[in-house]
């Protein structure tokens, strides 16, 4: 499996990382397949996994840390912090009393001494920025972190970090994480380009679009999260239709490729020249297999023209996809009305 650098960390990273979300009640509660999940993954020469304190509320770290006893040197460990651990308003965000005890939690769940990319789950507009870098910084000054990095940050967020880094003499934010796909492409427009402009690196993720773009015959039937996104899958709405052939064409040119569907959408991401590593985040042993079995998968530039001609550059399909909302000053009305 290819490697890339970590956006200036000098950490060599494999281009596939695996996402531990699905391991856990979130997911698979087999913790025995979930190891073993993780093991052919690291065989398989992933050597970058990343998961969170809040998947399945601290049990996907715990299975990874399982998973890598005898095998911790192997792997460029990641986790994020800062969506709620609980219904105490303290214990979430940016603030450096929940960083200081969220760390320890995390580093004991995951029983190792050090992180290797601590991420902050998505920013705090209720903290200022040299607050959490200043914490941050203390996390690396000290051993437990190795760099940090953020998740699901507007372009102008990771601007306010980066110079508030330089201003305050911190350690800046090193890596993005965001969601890419076919279908969402609308980090092309800005967000891809301010990493590259700081020298970020980008770990992506839903590259399959909730399964939009497994090669399921149905996207839309069956899908285990229709309880709680089923705006995503209700064919009645106009950005679902609009997904829906758009699949319908991508199926057409994957098939006409001589590619699983799967593998052109990996393929795709793998591509852009400021994406790191795309995560892909398997449920089963079997989605594990066969998303491996893609590593290679290598797209010309009349395949990606063409994806262009169905998904043009900087377009997200549907809208509704984003379940966190990127501009909260417009939809949120009490923060524009006295």
């Amino acid at each position: 499996m290819k490697r890339r650098i970590l956006g200036g960390t000098g950490m060599s990273v494999s281009e596939y990382a695996l996402g531990a979300m699905m391991f856990g009640a979130m997911g698979n509660t087999d913790h025995d397949e979930s190891i073993r999940m993780i093991h052919t993954a690291l065989d398989a020469g992933v050597n970058l996994i990343d998961t969170a304190d809040v998947y399945s509320a601290g049990e996907s770290e715990v299975i990874v840390g399982k998973a890598l006893k005898g095998r911790r040197d192997e792997v460029v460990l990641a986790t994020k912090f800062g969506l709620p651990m609980g219904e105490d308003a303290n214990h979430r965000g940016g603030s450096a009393r929940w960083i200081r005890r969220a760390i320890e939690d995390s580093l004991r769940r995951l029983d190792t001494d050090h992180i290797d990319l601590y991420q902050m789950h998505r920013p705090d507009p209720g903290t200022d920025v040299d607050e959490t870098l200043a914490a941050l910084s203390d996390l690396v000054r000290a051993g437990k972190v190795r760099a940090v990095g953020g998740s699901f940050f507007a372009p102008e967020e990771t601007v306010e970090a980066q110079w508030t880094a330089e201003r305050r003499g911190h350690h800046r934010l090193r890596t993005e994480q965001s969601p890419y796909s076919i279908l969402t492409r609308g980090v092309e427009s800005r967000v891809l380009p301010t990493a590259q402009r700081y020298g970020m690196g980008v770990l992506t993720f839903g590259p399959l679009n909730s399964g939009w773009l497994s090669g399921r015959t149905d996207p839309t039937a069956g899908h285990r999260n229709a309880g709680l996104g089923a705006k995503m899958f209700d064919l009645s709405r106009p950005g679902v239709r609009a997904k829906a052939e758009a699949v319908q064409k991508l199926g057409a040119l994957a098939a006409e490729a001589g590619l699983p569907l799967a593998h052109l959408a990996v393929a795709f991401v793998r591509a852009h020249p400021a994406v790191t590593a795309v995560l892909i985040g398997p449920r089963r042993p079997e989605q594990l297999d066969d998303l491996l079995a893609g590593a290679d998968v290598e797209l010309d530039g009349d395949i990606l023209d063409r994806i262009d001609a169905i998904v043009p550059p900087g377009v997200d399909v549907n809208p509704d996809d984003f379940y966190i909302d990127p501009t909260p000053p417009i939809t949120d009305k009490h923060l524009r009305r006295r």
